[in-house]
């Protein structure tokens, strides 16, 4: 069974509004930090996944060999890494463990390859007690690879797999609330699919994005409400593909990254422009070979970042972003303590840069990391500007700032990262109508010369 990552991206509610500054004086204010301990879990973690509960804190889910490779997950109290539950919660070994929260619920909920039921595919829900099955257990028609697990903007799960009950072809199934269904046909792809990323559009189309089993190379298809049809053209990429992962930009682009065979394995990312696929940057932008790769966007800047596996700077992780012309280096190469894997990169609500995976450095157990830079001292809160009511909201909002924020720049963002709003700051009270959008939780990013103040809001 191979190694494979999928990223999950989502950036959940805050609690208060903060402020921070865009810039900072010391180089040490630009560096990768251990969240809490270094390899904190208690053995082996296989297939690291992560993703920030509505109050902010960072949960990991992991396949766990300390507690016979079955489910656990983490969270960290502020302090410390501490159990969800009980540890290694799953019938039986869980492999391909991925995590995420819903826009309408606090609790954690995980997708994930289940030895204790033949393979097939099982999801679980934690109730504040205890771990609890979302429908049966083993629901897929036969044994499952290569899962991707993600809420739809309405906070339906949905999950894609390598479907070995339909030739190990692409499946997507979602919960009805009673069953899982097949969103589709079952084995809906041309060919055998591999390293299947799952996300979603602005407007709730699900995308996949894999390796197509006739060529090997990428290919991206999308659910238009009858059935599953190619963005593009399929097999788009240069050559041969590995680790696919897909995430759209805050204004709603498909962006996908591989290693490219075709480019000695090196990263490669692309986007739809509408029309065709084409590369973001340069191809072949990593030193070396880039395997598990990561991608997600800031809602800061809005640019992607990619994570990867980096073989130039012994197998540790690097990660870069794109700077608008290059993909640059976000702190140093090869910044972990040891060889990494089974990385995922996401943003916290606050926007830090955060990365989970399997230590090699620390006896192959789970570590996370975050990047201090322009985030050091979020913490410490200063007095904001931002001021959002009513809070919830059926209609209109209100967002009241002060003078000195006028000709700033106002975003509405949802959980999942997609910019749905913008205007700009030119009285001290803005009314927006925000009736179209779906109920749920939502941000508002208020970006000045030198700072970005976040807030959020409930539509209900």
């Amino acid at each position: 069974m191979k190694k494979v990552f999928y990223i999950l991206l989502f950036f959940l509610p805050l609690v208060v509004s903060a402020q921070f500054n865009l810039y900072k004086d010391s180089p040490l204010d630009y560096a990768w930090k251990n969240v809490g301990n270094a390899g904190f879990s208690a053995g082996v973690a296989d297939y690291t996944t992560l993703a920030f509960s509505p109050s902010g804190e960072p949960y990991v889910a992991f396949e766990d060999e300390g507690n016979s490779g079955k489910a656990t997950v983490m969270r960290f109290n502020g302090t410390n890494w501490v159990n969800v539950g009980n540890a290694g919660f799953s019938a039986g070994a869980a492999a391909f463990t991925c995590i995420a929260f819903s826009s309408v619920d606090s609790q954690p909920t995980v997708a994930y390859l289940d030895d204790g039921n033949s393979d097939k595919t099982t999801v679980m829900k934690f109730n504040g007690t205890n771990w609890a099955n979302v429908g049966n257990a083993g629901f897929s028609a036969g044994e499952a690879d290569d899962i991707s697990f993600a809420f739809s903007p309405s906070s339906q799960p949905y999950l894609a797999y390598k479907d070995y009950g339909n030739s190990y072809k692409a499946t997507v199934m979602k919960f009805d609330g009673t069953n899982w269904v097949n969103v589709g046909n079952a084995g809906f792809s041309a060919g055998t699919a591999d390293y299947n990323s799952l996300a979603f559009s602005p407007s709730g189309e699900p995308y996949v994005a894999y390796q197509d089993g006739l060529y090997h190379k990428a290919t991206v298809m999308k659910f238009d409400g009858t059935s599953w049809v190619n963005v593009g053209n399929a097999d788009f990429s240069a050559g041969l593909v590995k680790y696919t992962s897909l995430a759209f930009s805050l204004s709603g682009q498909p962006y996908v990254a591989f290693a490219d065979d075709g480019y000695s394995d090196k990263a490669t990312v692309m986007k739809f422009d509408g029309t065709n696929w084409v590369n973001v940057g340069n191809t072949k932008f990593s030193d070396s070979i880039a395997w598990h790769e990561s991608l997600a966007f800031s809602p800061i800047d809005g640019e992607p970042y990619l994570a990867y596996q980096d073989w130039g700077n012994s197998y540790k992780a690097t990660v870069m972003k794109f700077d608008g012309t290059n993909w640059v280096n976000v702190g140093n190469a090869g910044f972990s303590a040891g060889e990494s894997d089974y990385i995922n990169l996401a943003f916290s609500p606050s926007g830090e840069t955060y990365l989970a995976y399997q230590d090699w450095g620390n006896y192959y157990k789970a570590t996370v990391m975050k990047y201090d830079s322009v985030f050091l001292g979020i913490n410490e809160p200063q007095e904001s500007k931002l001021s959002l009511y009513p809070n919830p909201v059926t209609d209109k909002i209100t967002v009241e700032v002060s003078r000195k924020a006028n000709g700033s720049n106002l975003s509405f963002v949802n959980i999942e990262g997609q910019q749905l709003i913008t205007c700009q700051i030119t009285e001290p009270k803005t009314h927006v109508d925000i009736s179209m959008l779906p109920s749920g939780v939502y941000f508002v990013w208020l970006t000045g010369e030198r700072t970005v103040e976040v807030g959020k809001f409930v539509k209900q």
